[in-house]
């Protein structure tokens, strides 16, 4: 069955209206009176969960591009730095001088909470629909819920205490107050656990831009992991880890970034984008053109690529050099601008983490040799000695400072995963303090955009701003 014209038209309006104002100024609900539309059958409340997916590849937080979780905390960490001093506001987020105004700072803020927005938004949909089966209510539900959590994790973790938005009620949003990390992390436990409890295993539409039940366990694997809920962390990489027949480490390093490559857990199609462009965000940004060089803003901090051991298969097959600018940058995604049929998506979850998280949360646990049975998994494929051949040895600390390091090899220019490493780990001041000799303890986190307080007096400020 199709949907028609006027289905989709009133399906568009929708996905606009809920996704074009600011979270905290929503003058009106306007919205509600098409959500009537949207969820009074299957067809178009399905279509509008793939809108919220759409909208994760467009919208700034999490589509990859300029300003983007990937781009500017990975300009908070030591892997990303900029080409031009004339940059100045991602010179901000690379020397941990932003200012409350920056741009791209408040673009990172509200296109998260407009993600959010959308999914209280189909969430209250389904509640007030009669239309829909209870099996497919429960399956978006559980997307949903997935796709809020998933973003909240990235605000808690970048801005500490945030407002917990969970209604589309726009008198009620626009003077929310900050509620804890505690808090937040309770809502993305609770969220995740709903998804991994109600999805099924298998991607529906045959691609693994869905989320499910394993994409649900990843995220809570990570989130135990950052909330030092080791046994919970251990058990829930494990299922995935176990799991050969969906996912696997591929040997090939330049497969890992395919279109649903087996080591792929939940990837973004760049259809999303709604272009004839069929490149991900990510190799149109990172990726250094021959010649055309002038739109190019990022590469790889040297001392990072010196970091790789000269064996490292990460350093061969996944970093690149422009001889032009004489600059190394990321090479994980290897088409910048292409019409062509898609090969490659941009990946949001990938197994690799997983081995590296089970590693972390076994040395924790004080289970060395299975922590470096899974660190030497991630070894093995980069074309390194194993730890478990070289240095079965080595003691605790030791050990979780190299896994520490290889998360930084293996997960660079990818979700900001070194910034919030060196976050959780505590160990921001030493590595970035020893860089930057402006570094205060309080750059661990972003200031709130001031144009939001300014519309919210409830707002408060975060210390050092």
């Amino acid at each position: 069955m199709k949907i028609s014209i006027k289905k989709t038209a009133m399906l568009a309006l929708f996905i606009a209206l809920i996704s074009c104002e600011d979270f905290l100024e929503v003058d009106t609900p306007d919205h509600k009176v098409v959500s009537e539309v949207v969820f009074n059958n299957e067809e178009t409340a399905l279509s509008a969960m793939t809108g919220i997916y759409n909208q994760l590849y467009i919208t700034a937080f999490s589509n990859g591009g300029f300003d983007s979780v990937t781009v500017l905390s990975g300009l908070s960490a030591d892997d990303l730095t900029t080409i031009r001093t004339t940059n100045l506001s991602y010179i901000e987020f690379d020397q941990h001088e932003i200012q409350p105004t920056n741009s791209r700072n408040l673009n990172l803020w509200t296109s998260a909470y407009k993600i959010i927005y959308m999914t209280n938004s189909l969430l209250e949909g389904l509640d007030n629909s009669e239309n829909i089966s209870e099996e497919i209510r429960i399956r978006l539900e559980g997307e949903a819920k997935f796709v809020r959590a998933f973003t909240y994790f990235y605000l808690v973790n970048l801005y500490g205490d945030v407002p917990m938005i969970l209604t589309t009620d726009y008198k009620l949003n626009a003077l929310a107050k900050r509620e804890s990390v505690d808090s937040i992390y309770q809502l993305i436990i609770e969220d995740l656990q709903t998804a991994s409890d109600v999805l099924g295993n298998d991607y529906y539409l045959g691609e693994r831009t869905q989320v499910n039940r394993n994409t649900a366990m990843a995220m809570l694997a990570r989130a135990h992991l950052y909330m030092k809920n080791w046994e919970q962390a251990e058990f829930l990489s494990s299922q995935l880890i176990e799991n050969d027949e969906k996912f696997e480490i591929l040997e090939d390093l330049d497969e890992v970034f395919l279109a649903n490559s087996k080591e792929a857990i939940w990837q973004l199609s760049p259809l999303g984008g709604g272009t004839y462009f069929t490149n991900t965000n990510e190799g149109s940004n990172f990726i250094i053109h021959p010649f055309f060089t002038v739109l190019s803003h990022l590469k790889l901090n040297e001392d990072f690529v010196s970091s790789f051991s000269s064996e490292d298969k990460r350093s061969i097959q996944w970093v690149n050099f422009h001889s032009g600018l004489s600059v190394y940058y990321p090479f994980k995604y290897k088409i910048k601008n292409s019409t062509d049929a898609i090969s490659e998506y941009s990946m949001m979850l990938r197994l690799a983490e997983q081995y590296l998280i089970r590693a972390e949360a076994r040395a924790m646990q004080d289970n060395l040799v299975g922590a470096i049975a899974d660190l030497d998994v991630i070894r093995k494929r980069a074309d390194l000695k194993l730890v478990g051949d070289t240095n079965s040895d080595i003691g605790k600390e030791d050990l979780l400072n190299l896994i520490l390091e290889e998360r930084k090899k293996e997960m660079f220019s990818e979700w900001g995963h070194r910034w919030l490493d060196l976050k959780r780990t505590k160990k921001a001041d030493e590595v970035i303090g020893t860089q930057n000799p402006e570094w205060q303890d309080t750059d661990v986190l972003y200031p709130i955009p001031e144009s939001e307080r300014l519309k919210n007096p409830n707002l408060t400020q975060n210390d050092g701003y």
